[in-house]
């Protein structure tokens, strides 16, 4: 008699495998609409309904309301709506694990405690998220985010085993059922999604447990609840293992030409990215990230986008670009009725009220963010040269944006371009959504004056969605999970520190990005809004000014530069060769904050370069200067890993809690 798998269970991770929605990323072109509901409505969300649980619980008694046969499933079909399924857990939704705990983009683990971001809003909503920006984790509010991403990581690293087994059942049972290509190609995508969601966790929690599809023993017996006792380097080694087999199986185009399938270089630049990571405690590694980041660069598909502003964007002939290696694809107006396909995991992050978006003004960028784009003469990062570049003075909400509200005293210093398509800022254009205003924001004396907005869809793109709760907050913007720039900048990482690297080769990239970040500047976006009109006539009288984009000049063949109403941009390259590893690196470190701000990567990147003590209490001790809520805040050595959940420690005793909790 066949297995049957209970639909109403939650899955092992803890989560409610229910969601449907299109996670796909990558590629160069887009899967037919209908194509893709048809996928979402029926294999996926059967093998969504269908979960079985990791950990055990008291549900594990109820009889089951429903069943699937595993028979049912067993065709070329199953197996693909299988994958979908793995897919599908790069992003979650209030349908699935949680939903802001585990967005896709990471920023409540990556952005906020980082320095970039405030948690946003007022003190009392989503309190989970003050617990985290101020490092109190140990707490049951914070508990209950953290259980969201851990049943994330492993409920995705549970359905790609389930896709493996599933292959292997239907290749022994119908042999004719999938044919070579497509069989070697699904396995290769399901092995890659694994390596990737325990890679999640590994950032998060260091020791981690590591599953395969041949782990099966049922939870009911002892099954799924393996200790977290390898060795760190150990679990870099089991990561890179399966991005190598997923390398020997995957086609080097997308399967299909479906947008967002996994190929080996999906895979290549993924290795890369790892081995970096494990670099920060096997320095030789280096080497082996220099190989296969060289490798992707030379001979891959990606290269940076014409200008920063494709690079967030929901104008559909920018989605998939160039610049795409993993990214969460969100799907609005596709007929599911509740926004669930769209990107969830941020719909927090807009501004409030006073805006067109309504809510709910989370994720909003710091003071010393937006400080750290003020540029020098020779439009270099002022933090090179200059010690006071974030000041030291109390600053209020009722005093603006620090030097940069726009028609406040100081607010034509030079600033990086970057900045205004990365924060929103008192009455600079936003997108094309007029300017933005103090309404717009919650509530600023909590957490101050900006707002995010690389994840804001533009008026003009049609990318909003029109079902659900607060529809104008969600979009189908790709949510980037790792993109070229990333790559680029972990190369020039393995360039410098590498012993076969070449370290002016990390001059080169650096000045690739930035003399792409001068291509494009923030312009008045829209003639029709009357505060723009008003505030700026010569958005209606200049058409030179009237693109949401405007290109930069160039000054010198090293300058780009523009000058605004409301800012004065200015970026340029490095001249010289790195005077040593020091400088190089501080050029590197800082390239990585300017170019992936408010993306979520910020703390992970502090911790494997070892500075987040100094760097996030030097923030702090500023911060809590004009954020009250900071005072008394420290960074200590138990924050460099987060806590396990203790509910999963209580379902599996053999897991072992991070030093310090």
């Amino acid at each position: 008699m066949r297995a049957r798998i209970r639909r109403t269970e939650r899955s092992r991770s803890a989560s409610r495998p229910r969601s449907s929605g299109s996670s796909l990323f990558g590629g160069r072109r887009t899967m037919n609409k209908q194509d893709w509901n048809r996928l979402l409505y029926g294999i996926a969300g059967v093998m969504l309904a269908a979960g079985v649980t990791y950990a055990c619980s008291n549900f594990l008694d109820i009889p089951a309301q429903g069943t699937v046969e595993v028979a049912s499933l067993e065709t070329k079909a199953g197996v693909e709506g299988s994958l979908i399924a793995a897919y599908r857990s790069l992003d979650c939704s209030s349908s699935s694990a949680g939903s802001w705990g585990c967005a896709a983009s990471n920023w409540v683990w990556g952005s906020v405690p980082s320095g970039d971001a405030h948690k946003g809003s007022n003190a009392g909503d989503q309190q989970p998220i003050n617990d985290i920006e101020t490092f109190s984790w140990a707490v049951g509010e914070a508990e209950g985010y953290l259980n969201q991403k851990w049943s994330q990581a492993y409920e995705g690293v549970f359905r790609a085993n389930e896709t493996l087994n599933l292959l292997n059942s239907v290749q022994a049972l119908k042999p004719l059922e999938i044919p070579t290509a497509d069989a070697n190609s699904i396995k290769g995508e399901a092995l890659f999604l694994r390596a990737h969601y325990h890679f999640e966790a590994y950032r998060m929690w260091g020791h981690i447990p590591y599953y395969f599809e041949t782990d099966t023993t049922p939870v009911v017996l002892g099954g799924f609840r393996k200790a977290n006792d390898l060795p760190l380097d150990s679990i870099v080694k089991l990561i890179v293992a399966d991005l190598n087999s997923a390398i020997a199986l995957l086609p080097a185009t997308p399967r299909n030409g479906d947008v967002g399938r996994a190929t080996l270089w999906t895979a290549k630049a993924y290795k890369g990215r790892v081995q970096a990571y494990g670099a920060a405690r096997n320095p030789a590694l280096w080497d082996a990230a220099l190989t296969t980041l060289r490798d992707v660069q030379t001979n891959g598909p990606y290269r940076l986008e014409t200008s920063f502003d494709h690079v967030w964007t929901g104008f559909t002939q920018y989605r998939n670009g160039p610049e795409t290696i993993l990214a969460f694809q969100a799907s609005v107006k596709d007929g599911e009725p509740s926004g669930w396909n769209s990107n969830w995991g941020e719909r927090l992050n807009f501004p409030h009220s006073g805006s067109h978006f309504g809510c709910c003004g989370f994720h909003q960028p710091s003071y010393q963010l937006v400080n750290f784009y003020a540029v020098d003469a020779t439009g270099l990062p002022l933090a090179l040269t200059n010690p006071q570049w974030n000041g030291t003075s109390a600053l209020t909400a009722a005093q603006g944006d620090t030097n940069f509200a726009a028609g406040a005293p100081g607010s034509l210093a030079p600033v990086d371009p970057r900045l205004d398509w990365t924060v929103g800022r008192d009455r600079v254009p936003y997108k094309d959504w007029g300017l933005h205003a103090r309404g717009w924001i919650r509530d600023a004396s909590y957490s101050g004056p900006f707002s995010p907005k690389r994840n804001v869809h533009e008026k003009g793109a049609n990318a909003e969605n029109n079902v659900g709760w607060q529809a104008t907050q969600t979009n189908d913007v790709n949510m980037h999970i790792f993109r070229y720039a990333d790559m680029l900048l972990l190369l020039a990482e393995a360039e410098i520190h590498a012993t076969t690297g070449t370290p002016d080769n990390a001059r080169t990239i650096i000045n690739q990005i930035r003399a792409r970040a001068g291509k494009m500047a923030q312009g008045c976006g829209t003639t029709t809004d009357s505060a723009t009109v008003a505030t700026y006539p010569t958005c209606a009288t200049n058409p030179a000014i009237q693109p949401m984009a405007l290109p930069l000049v160039a000054v010198t063949p090293t300058l780009d530069t523009l000058a605004t109403p409301w800012a004065v941009y200015k970026i340029g390259l490095y001249t010289t060769p790195f005077a040593s590893v020091a400088q190089a690196d501080q050029a590197i470190q800082y390239e990585r904050r300017l170019e992936l701000a408010m993306e979520g990567q910020r703390f992970f990147d502090l911790r494997r370069w070892r500075t987040a003590d100094a760097e996030i209490n030097g923030y702090i001790t500023v911060e809590r200067t004009r954020i009250p809520y900071l005072a008394g805040v420290t960074y200590t050595a138990r924050d460099s890993l987060y806590p396990i959940p203790s509910i999963q420690i209580d379902l599996a005793p053999a897991l072992v809690q991070n030093p310090g909790w």
